[in-house]
């Protein structure tokens, strides 16, 4: 474990150090509405093979659904309805989707049914945060868990049954409207907001299209440390060619702001290359503590009037390791740090206390994340 989260902080710190190169700025950005929408709707899925749900709500809908095609049913009377089963739907809508279009979508049992395997679902109303309607899904439910349940109550379920997806389950019926084809100019949002970065993208796109000596010229304009804003022709079929150039681009984003990020869970520790460590001293030492216990049966005498008992011997051991200290010189570089951190056999744990009492002392330049 030791030396694995060594290797794990080298890794990091040889990723982090590699030569920064242009990239594009498609693969940096994304354009102001440009987005997709969540949608979410409640159906039935029915011709479950017995492995549906017999719960108040999924009766009402199932009543429901019969009074829509005319059909009413006493209201004393308890449908047996174990292959029928209350789902929630939900899909993405992508931006510029149009009618007629198909999304995928994602089924998942509300109630307490076994399997949605082999069911289908009936058509089923999408909805937006809006509350209107836009898209309808139905069609065969696809599952890639099983489950299976003996007499005697054992069971084994194999990934998840009550969760499925349709492929193209959904035709769209409703277009979200865009605020890309209006307006003069377009905004591109950084997905890591820097200010440094913003300038760079500012000057990648002036270099292009403008004088970069004739600031009265500028189509860019950093607006602040996300959003780069550009002036855009006004014609959408000139503004989608203008996009496709523009996308294409590519610039040198900033370097990040010295961090380092901790795993608590699971151990892993990522140092930023421009971190570094003022003068400081550390101490480094482990107390193992370790608990045996014996169970011993006594037994009485042949002729003593007595029963037998049964003891329980616990030794406790305590080992003390020996301290070690080791001092950063100013300015120290991370290699440095990742050497000290190996020579004094420092575990996971260790070095999370470690960074953390650095920072504490106000020996750390650079921000500690933990998640």
């Amino acid at each position: 474990m030791k030396s694995s989260i060594v290797k794990i902080i080298i890794l990091a710190l040889v990723l982090i150090n590699l030569p920064s190169y242009a990239q594009r700025i498609k693969d940096l950005t994304d354009v102001a509405g440009v987005r997709a929408n969540q949608l979410v709707g409640y159906g039935l899925v029915v011709g479950l093979p017995g492995t549906g749900e017999q719960s108040p709500f999924t009766e009402q809908s199932f009543k429901t659904m019969l009074s829509n095609f005319g059909i009413t049913m006493p209201t004393n009377l308890k449908p047996k309805i174990k292959n029928v089963a209350a789902v929630a739907v939900h899909a993405e809508l992508p931006a510029f989707a149009k009618p007629g279009q198909t999304i995928d979508i994602t089924v998942s049992s509300m109630g307490s049914a076994q399997s949605l395997r082999g069911g289908t679902l009936l058509q089923t109303i999408l909805m937006g945060i809006d509350g209107n309607a836009y898209a309808v899904a139905q069609g065969s439910v696809v599952v890639s868990g099983l489950g299976a349940e003996g007499l005697d109550g054992s069971k084994i379920i194999v990934n998840t049954p009550t969760v499925g997806r349709i492929a193209n389950g959904a035709i769209v019926e409703r277009e979200v409207d865009s605020p890309f084809s209006s307006g003069d100019h377009i905004t591109f949002n950084l997905r890591n907001a820097d200010f440094s970065t913003a300038k760079a993208l500012e000057k990648a796109i002036n270099s292009e299209f403008a004088n970069p000596n004739d600031p009265a010229t500028f189509i860019a304009h950093a607006i602040d440390n996300t959003s780069v804003q550009v002036t855009a022709p006004r014609d959408p079929s000139q503004r989608v060619s203008f996009l496709a150039v523009l996308e294409n681009l590519e610039f040198e984003p900033d370097s990040p702001a010295a961090k380092v990020i901790v795993n608590s869970r699971t151990g892993t520790i990522v140092i930023g290359s421009d971190v570094r460590l003022l003068p400081a001293a550390i101490t480094h030492g482990g107390i193992t503590v370790t608990i045996n216990e014996t169970q011993e049966v006594t037994q009485p005498d042949a002729f003593a009037d007595g029963e037998t008992a049964v003891t329980t011997q616990s030794i406790v051991n305590v080992n003390q390791g020996d301290n070690r200290m080791f001092v950063f010189n100013p300015g120290i570089t991370l290699d440095t740090l990742v050497r000290a951190i190996n020579n004094v056999g420092a575990g996971p744990g260790d070095v999370m206390a470690i960074l953390e009492a650095l920072e504490q002392a106000g020996a750390l330049r650079g921000e500690l994340i933990i998640i």
